[in-house]
């Protein structure tokens, strides 16, 4: 994995993506936005402004509010990582996110997603 690329990696060029995979699922950005916000703590106004100003993924995790703790319940495959085994906390947070999102797009309950 190709850290450096993933570092600069914007999130306002991803951000579209995660809600088109969501949409095609028939879920909402909404429901996008609530797990972003679950995650990072980020809220409708820091994100747009995350957005706005075209930070990149590390920039974007820096600068998230607070981590949810629950986080390190989110567990198993995606694009071929474990999870759990992922040392990168970058790359991690990056995951996390990108498993989230999939789990929305594969249909299951919100509840579940957020580890509640």
């Amino acid at each position: 994995m190709n850290k450096e690329r993933v570092y600069a990696l914007l999130f306002s060029s991803v951000y579209p993506l995660y809600i088109k995979k969501a949409e095609t699922k028939g879920r909402t950005k909404e429901e996008v936005d609530t797990i972003i916000f679950w995650l990072t703590g980020y809220n409708k106004n820091t994100l747009q402004q995350q957005i706005d100003k075209k930070n990149n993924f590390q920039t974007f995790f820096a600068e998230a509010p607070k981590i949810n703790p629950n986080a390190v319940k989110i567990t198993g495959i995606i694009c071929g990582y474990r999870i759990e085994e992922i040392e990168d906390e970058l790359i991690k947070k990056i995951r996390y996110l990108d498993k989230l999102v999939d789990e929305l797009a594969k249909g299951k309950k919100m509840e579940k997603i957020l580890r509640t």
